[in-house]
């Protein structure tokens, strides 16, 4: 099995769905949406949904376009600093207009202005909040991402919740919808995940997991296809998705 969740674009998903095709793979159409709840970042994998849903489309337009003002906003604190990188280059979209940009990309750009040595040392010194050339991000709330989704045809899980660390939040998520928990992920440790299948079982919600795989230069390159999901959890995940009429099911499902 196999799901690739993008940030803010499905524009992958036809090429990875044929690319796991070839490889025998089942393929789950995926989606990261960062939705924003107290002035703090949270994201929402969606699984099983149509890519051609309109409210979708429209969501995923206002979050790539809320993207493109942040990062415009970032170079300029940067080139206040003296740290400037070329924001046409960074900020040209792919031949489908949906090129999701974000501080990942600043970062590999000033790595390769010599202006940090490392990407970790570019969200460090400039990109996280407390550091001057961060930028908050506006977005919508959880709710409403979970409702988009849900009108989507899909699933709504809640990523890396120990990354989060907002622990309290999920019960009213699970109130606005939500479905399930992502408790395995790279950075959780046994005691996370222990931690969410438990609070996964509390709320009644199904789990997630996978690799957060971001590209080959940011440290997580070693987890992908190593941080998925038990087959036992797939299979409640799958037998939700086939009881809520989710719109893209895996066939054999």
């Amino acid at each position: 099995m196999l799901s690739v969740t993008d940030h803010d674009t499905t524009a992958g998903l036809d090429e990875a769905a044929a690319a796991a095709s070839a490889a025998g793979l089942t393929f789950v159409t995926g989606i990261e949406v960062t939705a924003v709840e107290q002035a703090t970042d949270v994201h929402l994998l969606g699984y099983f949904f149509d890519p051609a849903s309109g409210d979708l489309a429209d969501l995923l337009a206002a979050q790539r376009a809320d993207r493109h003002r942040r990062v415009a906003d970032i170079c300029r604190r940067l080139d206040d600093l003296g740290y400037g990188v070329d924001l046409p280059a960074l900020d040209r979209p792919d031949a489908e207009g949906q090129r999701p940009v974000g501080r990942p990309v600043i970062a590999r750009a000033l790595v390769e202005a010599g202006h940090t040595a490392s990407i970790q040392e570019a969200f460090e010194r400039f990109l996280v909040p407390g550091r001057p050339a961060f930028v908050e991000r506006r977005g919508v709330s959880p709710a409403d991402v979970v409702s988009v989704v849900t009108r989507a045809g899909g699933l709504c899980s809640l990523a890396h919740p120990g990354l989060l660390d907002r622990d309290g939040w999920i019960r009213p998520f699970v109130a606005g919808g939500l479905t399930a928990l992502e408790v395995f992920h790279g950075d959780h440790g046994p005691a996370d995940e222990a931690r969410y299948a438990a609070l996964a079982a509390e709320h009644r919600l199904a789990q997630t997991g996978g690799s957060d795989f971001h590209g080959d230069d940011d440290g997580r390159t070693r987890r992908l296809g190593r941080i998925g999901l038990p087959v036992e959890a797939f299979t409640d995940l799958v037998a939700r998705a086939v009881r809520f009429g989710c719109a893209r099911v895996p066939r054999w499902a």
